[in-house]
């Protein structure tokens, strides 16, 4: 993924200027990548906090290659670094995960994070301007009524294509630990986020209040063993979803089953070859994503070395592994 960032200082640059190959820097190196739902948007954080998205080219009889091209759409700062004051701790601005939610109406929304704040944003188009206002003139400034001697109806002119992002939503202050993964629910009402030890459940709408649902967080921290590596709802199951963790082991938790969900369904879980043991074997182990697939059977996992697929019918191993 590092590959694409010599792109970006080209993405941002003002016109009419030409940049060496070695003006990019840390904060232009992408850190994380998300399709929409239909492929038409690919969303891309980097580690200066800005998002990029980009807009599959149109299919053209002329042209019919550039169909898999794709050109910049949107570009926004969608986080700030911070510092926590009362830890002394500084917030870095990297986007760590993005998450379209699905499109209900012309305009596109998305969840992106840092390691500590998410942020829900709405990216809308907009090719007309409303003129003829009665109470602002055309810069926009305030008239004197005393001035207003006729009531005029505004009108919409076209305009050339701008495409804005807004924040719509701030969720904040709800983990002590780095955010590694976020989830929308298929109830699309609902999202989850996670860090090392907790997993919190959250409403769309309800900013200031969140739900914890998973907890791995030891009495004493010395005991700890296994951290929470990502997480990932079922997509069409809204009381489902799974967990992976730095051991390897991936969790299937029902939420009606209880309201923390401490106790797993299924644990899915490859035997260890005795013989192949070494000093590296928790770390080759140690899942960095997880995935199911569209229909929900099947879940991917990513670990150092291979890209395993899971039945949820078979806990024992996995159906199929690929070395990568």
């Amino acid at each position: 993924m590092k590959c694409f960032s010599r792109y970006l200082p080209y993405i941002f640059r003002p016109p009419n200027t030409i940049l060496s190959s070695s003006c990019h820097t840390e904060a232009d190196i992408i850190s994380t990548v998300e399709f929409n739902n239909t492929g038409e948007l690919l969303a891309t954080g980097d580690k200066g906090g800005r998002v990029v998205i980009f807009q599959r080219e149109q299919e053209s009889k002329n042209q019919p290659h550039r169909r898999g091209e794709y050109n910049v759409y949107s570009t926004f700062q969608s986080h700030e670094p911070e510092f926590d004051y009362l830890k002394s701790l500084e917030i870095e601005e990297k986007i760590n995960k993005i998450r379209w939610l699905p499109q209900q109406n012309a305009a596109y929304f998305l969840l992106s994070t840092n390691d500590k704040t998410v942020k829900l944003w709405k990216v809308s188009e907009r090719d007309k301007r409303p003129e003829g206002y009665n109470l602002k003139d055309e810069e926009g400034r305030l008239r004197d009524p005393c001035t207003i001697t006729s009531l005029r109806v505004p009108v919409l002119r076209p305009m050339d294509l701008m495409v804005e992002a807004t924040p719509r939503r701030v969720f904040s202050n709800a983990h002590t630990y780095h955010i590694n993964s976020i989830s929308v629910n298929s109830d699309y009402e609902t999202y989850m986020s996670a860090d090392d030890l907790r997993i919190n459940l959250w409403n769309l709408e309800i900013t200031n209040r969140s739900f914890n649902i998973v907890d791995i967080k030891p009495t004493n921290m010395e005991e700890l063993t296994e951290v929470i590596t990502a997480a990932e709802f079922h997509p069409h199951h809204c009381n489902t979803f799974v967990y992976s963790s730095s051991k390897g082991t991936i969790r299937l938790c029902d939420m009606r089953s209880s309201a923390l969900c401490d106790k797993h369904s299924k644990l899915f879980e490859e035997p260890e070859d005795p013989s192949n043991r070494s000093f590296f074997s928790e770390i080759i182990s140690s899942i960095s994503d997880v995935k199911f697939n569209h229909s929900g059977r099947y879940i991917m996992t990513r670990d150092y070395l291979t890209v395993k697929v899971w039945d949820l019918n078979m806990e024992n191993r996995p159906i199929e592994t690929y070395q990568v």
